[in-house]
């Protein structure tokens, strides 16, 4: 046995060894040389035995060798993972750091790995090729481009000193690589979603603009001052703004970009088919939007993404050359409006692309379809003439939003385009008013409140309608404890009931209304109409209140929130809403700004106005316009038959402030069609006539748009 198995280390087959081993001993037995069998048998087992140990020791050896050598793929591993990449580089090869320096190799890795966003590294290895140093191992990754695997990566080692190193090249970045590649990264730009109005017509979408630019080699070849001068006065810039640029260029036939303008601004026209003189237009890709000023501040405007926004959104798919929504319904609605940029990641080599190692097509924004109607929002727009203030219109028996205008605005395509001088100017003048939105703005709603007064009196039962009240004088106090304090009036009459209230808007009347019923009474009649709770429209609008702190605990303050005074704040959409309900069979639908599919009108608030009150109190507010003495009668509008609330807010700082603003209101709902609720508030209206500021205002806007 022992002879067979010496045999077979040899590369015998046992089928030749053991009989051959079997033999020898019997044909020492046959010759009765006992002896010599023992002492054969003795030295096959010893020369066995010697065979074996020499085998343990080279595999031994060997298994000490692949330990070795998957110790350094573990480090290498586990520094790769981890970014480590000047770790990484002490790993290296004595030919491995001839070939790259340290500096290079950090360089190389951080800025491949950074640019493709390279996260969530894992590895996996293979079957370690001892002999020959080589460990294959696949390597997977999220990039910017989404997930990217590779299973054909070798790891090669070789042995230094008793120490195994690696042979690195650029193969160990992508198989592909070779000396001198490049990574390189292509967005593939999406498009953005478009901002329609109610019928589909376009606010807001991708486009093209025109850039007005110099060849400044053909340019300055003659007059070019002259030039200069010309084309700074057609632009309605400074000529600083030419000359600037011109001097930052350093190569005479580089394109010189001066400003941006829309191709159907009449400056172009002057400036078409000038190449000879060294002006130039191209196009350019851009956002574009309705060219009216009526909408800049609803839609907003996209710009260049800024390093905090591209912090702030990391993982979201942005590039540092992105736009983003800055304002507006572009900001509100950045996630679905926004597209997202495909992108690829390949290596090229002498100029030239070698291999696309991942790419991710573009998928393009979401439309969004307003409930605007465009003609009403430029209507309001043109009609308040630049003067500062706020309008907002809903349909009464839908809760469709249909204008938000907030008074001065601007045209968003200025900040795709430029802004002139004369522009800029007119801002400065105005003290850059077109930068405060005023739809979403609190005002104090004046005399525009006292339907919620009346309403919360009906139904506390504090005020009888048909009851007429004794008032004496203008001005009027509840008792001394008031001090110094009196509320004042416009009217005479000395005796008052409920629709003589509301028709010559007495603000004693309703005064005494809210001490009679309460603050409680007043606050819950409120709520009713959504006074307190947020607009949920899909838009961020400021919360109404009607105090600072959610109480009412003064009398005085009680009986000023009465006609609309003391802290109470809205908006011109909740007072909007609230006339609504007088054409709406007292109920407040709830108000959408975005037009979905199959889009069903919901209440919000139902019976804001009982059932009991809503005829007579359609009569009342009906009577502020249509009959003598209304405060809204220069409102009328013949075959319309109207209801409505004028309101002059005061702001001062006492009673006695004598210098303070004044911001007039008119709030108006159709009847008969309840096609449109439309309020209004023009600020520091004083000296100009208060509410009478308005009424004409709305007046030609619901003429217009009922006919």
């Amino acid at each position: 046995a022992g002879i067979a198995a010496s045999m077979e280390i040899f590369g015998v087959s046992k089928y030749i060894s053991v009989p051959a081993g079997a033999f020898f001993v019997w044909w020492l037995v046959v010759k009765g040389n006992y002896k010599s069998v023992e002492k054969a048998f003795l030295a096959a087992c010893v020369f066995y035995k010697l065979l074996m140990i020499a085998f343990c020791f080279a595999f031994i050896s060997a298994c000490s060798q692949e330990n070795k050598q998957e110790a350094v793929f573990d480090s290498f591993q586990e520094k790769l993972l981890a970014q480590d990449y000047e770790g990484l580089y002490q790993l290296l090869s004595a030919e491995a750091r001839d070939y790259i320096t340290e500096e290079d190799f950090v360089t190389k890795y951080t800025n491949i790995y950074s640019a493709i966003e390279a996260s969530d590294m894992k590895m996996e290895k293979g079957e370690i090729d001892a002999e020959n140093g080589i460990i294959p191992f696949s390597l997977t990754m999220d990039t910017i481009a989404g997930e990217i695997s590779f299973t054909d990566f070798q790891l090669e080692l070789v042995e230094e000193d008793g120490e195994y190193k690696m042979n690195w090249d650029e193969s160990l970045i992508f198989p592909s690589m070779e000396k001198g590649d490049k990574v390189r990264i292509t967005a593939k730009k999406s498009a953005r979603g478009s901002i329609l109005d109610r019928d589909g017509n376009t606010l807001a979408e991708d486009g093209t603009i025109n850039t007005v630019g110099i060849h400044p080699a053909v340019f300055d070849e003659s007059n070019r001052e002259e030039k200069i001068t010309e084309l700074a006065s057609t632009l309605d810039i400074s000529e600083s703004v030419i000359t600037d640029k011109l001097d930052a260029n350093s190569n005479p036939d580089h394109f010189v970009a001066i400003v941006n303008i829309l191709p159907s601004d009449p400056k172009l026209e002057s400036l078409q088919a000038r190449d000879a003189e060294g002006i130039l237009i191209n196009d350019k890709d851009a956002r574009v939007y309705v060219n009216s000023p009526a909408f800049g501040r609803l839609l907003g405007y996209v710009g260049a993404i800024t390093a905090e926004e591209l912090e702030k959104n990391e993982g979201k798919g942005y590039l540092d050359t992105s736009l983003i929504g800055k304002t507006g319904l572009e900001q509100v609605y950045e996630e679905t409006l926004r597209g997202t940029d495909g992108v690829e990641i390949y290596v090229e080599r002498d100029g030239a692309k070698v291999e696309t190692i991942m790419e991710k097509a573009p998928e393009n924004g979401e439309d969004i379809k307003l409930t605007i109607d465009s003609e009403l929002q430029e209507k309001i727009y043109t009609e308040m003439n630049g003067e500062k203030g706020s309008a907002s219109a809903v349909h009464p028996k839908t809760g469709e939003v249909l204008a938000l205008v907030s008074s001065p605005s601007y045209d968003a395509n200025r900040y795709t385009t430029y802004v002139t001088k004369t522009e800029q100017q007119k801002r400065e003048e105005s003290e850059f008013a077109d930068e405060e939105n005023r739809f979403s703005k609190l005002y104090s709603p004046g005399s525009t409140f006292k339907l919620i007064t009346a309403v919360a009196g009906l139904e506390q039962g504090t005020i009888e309608p048909n009851e007429k009240v004794t008032i004496d004088g203008k001005s009027w106090q509840k008792d001394s404890s008031w001090g110094n304090y009196s509320i004042t009036r416009v009217n005479s009459q000395a005796s008052v009931d409920l629709k003589t209230a509301i028709k010559y808007s007495d603000n004693i009347y309703f005064a005494m209304s809210a001490l009679d019923m309460g603050s409680n009474a007043l606050l819950d009649g409120a709520k009713n109409f959504g006074i307190g709770e947020e607009l949920s429209i899909g838009y961020p609008f400021n919360t109404s209140q009607m105090s600072n702190d959610g109480s009412i605990e003064n009398e005085i303050q009680l009986a000023d929130s009465g006609y609309g005074q003391g802290e109470v704040m809205v908006t011109t959409l909740n007072m909007a809403l609230a006339y609504s309900a007088l054409s709406n069979d007292g109920n407040i639908m709830t108000p959408s700004l975005i037009a979905t599919n199959n889009q069903e009108a919901t209440v919000w608030k139902e019976s804001a106005i009982p059932s009991d009150y809503l005829s007579m109190l359609q009569d009342d507010f009906s009577a502020v316009v249509n009959e003598d003495g209304g405060t809204a009668t220069d409102a009328a509008i013949s075959g319309v038959r109207l209801a409505g609330k004028t309101g002059t807010a005061e702001i001062k700082a006492s009673q006695d402030d004598e210098d303070g603003s004044e911001n007039g209101w008119f709030v108006a709902t159709d009847l008969d069609s309840s096609k449109i609720s439309i309020a209004m508030v023009i600020e520091d209206v004083k000296d100009k006539g208060g509410s009478h500021a308005v009424t004409p205002i709305v007046k030609n806007v619901l003429s217009s748009y009922l006919n």
